[in-house]
């Protein structure tokens, strides 16, 4: 028979492995180890009378149960959040303008926003999608508070993490064996396009530029479509597509050192604070 009590400490651990999508990438985010993010699951699916989660060899999946708590979860949780903001003292508000290129928005700035949200409902958050090569000046002349971007040299912002590059191609069409190598490349600026061509070079591949865009959607078009193939950070390769390596004749690929910059006229607003602290929290990995 099921308990009655949902603890919330269950109920937030259960809401960021969904969010997150595996327990070690949840255990950061709710300050406990991926060992104690599991005993409270199981303490959650002993109260609820059932499992909540499918435990896959790859990934984790909601139950029917699971996907009827969920909502419930989000709403306890705001309502904690809103509880506790309204007793810690005065409510941040104003407007923070944001920038994040299209790669790292739905990976990395989702889980971000949402626990933002819920402590600071009376912040706006203006959003600018662009390349980081875009987003980084925009952040030095202050129209931008805030920028999740590629690091172009180490003193760049704060380290949050590495984000691997890799090679992806439609298996429709094995664009990769052709001679030379068809290649779609972001902006002539863009780290990732200076790692492939380097990468090809140092390899003595022969390749053609075929396709030009800036945007993520437009590689992703020309890779759909087999006018070539491409290097995105894995994060935005889409499981449709092939990784690809050395089995199809492929340089190995470096990786982005991804930093949270900040732009020198907003560190006296708070709520930039704020959610500066909140992406330092959500997506920083010790070591």
């Amino acid at each position: 028979m099921a308990r009655t009590d949902l603890q919330v400490d269950w109920l937030r651990a259960f809401v960021a492995v969904v969010d997150s999508g595996s327990l070690s990438a949840a255990a950061p985010q709710v300050h406990r180890s991926q060992s104690a993010v599991s005993m409270q699951l199981l303490k959650l699916e002993e109260a609820v009378g059932g499992a909540v989660l499918r435990r896959g060899p790859r990934h984790l999946s909601l139950t029917p149960l699971g996907t009827e708590l969920l909502g419930h979860a989000r709403r306890l949780l705001a309502l904690h959040a809103e509880a506790v903001a309204a007793l810690a003292g005065p409510t941040l508000s104003g407007q923070v303008r944001l920038g994040v290129p299209d790669d790292y928005a739905a990976t990395y700035l989702t889980p971000v926003l949402r626990s933002y949200a819920a402590r600071h409902a009376a912040v706006e958050i203006v959003l600018d999608c662009e390349q980081s090569t875009s987003l980084i000046p925009k952040v030095q002349r202050g129209e931008l508070d805030l920028a999740l971007v590629s690091r172009d040299h180490a003193r760049r912002g704060t380290l949050l993490f590495q984000e691997p590059l890799v090679w992806v191609g439609s298996p429709q069409f094995e664009v990769w064996r052709q001679t030379p190598l068809p290649i779609a490349v972001y902006e002539p600026t863009s780290l990732a396009r200076q790692s492939t061509i380097a990468a090809l070079t140092a390899q003595a591949r022969a390749y053609r530029v075929v396709y030009n865009s800036s945007s993520l959607p437009g590689q992703l078009a020309a890779v759909e479509s087999g006018l070539a193939i491409a290097v995105l950070t894995r994060c935005s390769a889409p499981p449709h597509l092939l990784i690809l390596g050395e089995r199809q004749g492929l340089p190995p690929l470096g990786h982005m050192d991804v930093a949270v910059y900040r732009s020198k006229a907003s560190r006296a607003n708070p709520a930039v604070s704020a959610l500066f602290e909140q992406v330092l929290q959500t997506l920083q990995k010790a070591g």
